[in-house]
């Protein structure tokens, strides 16, 4: 990697604390960033009002603190953003590119996430509807640095996709692309959870003559019963006394060497030991709860 040109970064959605998955991820793309002397931004996605937590904001923040992660430059969010968002949303409009949909969920509900195209080409206006983007009958494709490569149909896995809602919230596919272009992200690394929300991506960032960033997608710590480590089920939030057992706990799950005296170190000084070990290739593509703890 060209040490010059990297610009990471860490975008978490204030619908509730951050827990262990979260600082996986967070741990990810910090040490890639910093391990090749690139920069670390952080960029809180507050796109959906109604799902944010009360003090989730702050909360994730005094949590990165805690945990001794220093971002470069203001953290910025995304609900700032909206006047860009709609500019590039009417320019779609006006091409042709995207249109209004007013389809009902109980409509789409059994076409299994694909949408069938009812309102491509109708004409419908504005009011109370949807805007849906036009995608082509084509297949991306992309090397995950972790997952392999990994291919998706846009026409026949995804169907138009919704770029700002019925609601007139913007789509996090719509948004991420636009923040990541311009904060000149080249490289994203993430979780496994949003390794098919990709293809979609790489198609927006062609669309506008956007650079393709590099993509590492970590593994999801998945329950025994199958459900991801996540916001909404079983995972408590990251505690500021629990900073260096945790982010030991999270090095392991990453693969990643740990220091043998590190019981006693500062969050701040176990990040700074563990910049220089950084090896993405070591990082497993799947991992289970149980294993994420035995490591």
């Amino acid at each position: 990697m060209n040490n010059s040109v990297y610009i990471g970064r860490f975008a978490p959605t204030p619908s509730g604390y951050l827990h262990f998955g979260s600082l996986v991820a967070a741990l990810a793309s910090y040490l890639d960033a910093r391990a090749v002397g690139g920069r670390w931004l952080v960029r809180m996605e507050d796109l959906d009002p109604p799902r944010e937590m009360l003090g989730a904001q702050a909360a994730i923040m005094t949590s990165l603190e805690n945990y001794g992660f220093e971002w470069d430059g203001e953290w910025i969010r995304q609900s700032e953003r909206h006047e860009h968002y709609q500019h590039v949303l009417e320019q779609l409009f006006s091409q042709g590119l995207a249109y209004a949909c007013t389809c009902s969920r109980k409509q789409l509900e059994p076409h299994n996430g694909i949408y069938p195209g009812f309102c491509r080409n109708l004409g419908k206006p504005l009011d109370d509807a949807a805007i849906r983007l036009r995608v082509p009958e084509l297949e991306y494709h992309f090397t995950d640095r972790v997952q392999g490569e990994f291919r998706q149909h846009l026409g026949q896995e995804v169907g138009d996709m919704v770029i700002r809602r019925r609601d007139g919230l913007y789509a996090y596919q719509l948004a991420v692309v636009l923040d990541d272009a311009w904060q000149g992200i080249t490289d994203v690394v993430r979780g496994a959870d949003l390794l098919d929300s990709t293809p979609r991506q790489l198609y927006l960032q062609e669309l506008l003559g956007f650079a393709q960033p590099r993509y590492l997608h970590v593994p999801l710590i998945v329950q025994p019963d199958g459900h991801k480590l996540g916001k909404s089920y079983r995972s408590p939030p990251l505690k500021a006394d629990q900073a260096t057992p945790m982010l030991l706990r999270a090095l392991r799950t990453l693969g990643q060497a740990t220091p043998d005296d590190a019981a006693d170190a500062s969050p701040q000084a176990l990040l700074k030991w563990a910049i220089p070990y950084w090896d993405s290739s070591l990082i497993p593509r799947r991992l289970t709860l149980a294993e994420s703890e035995l490591r």
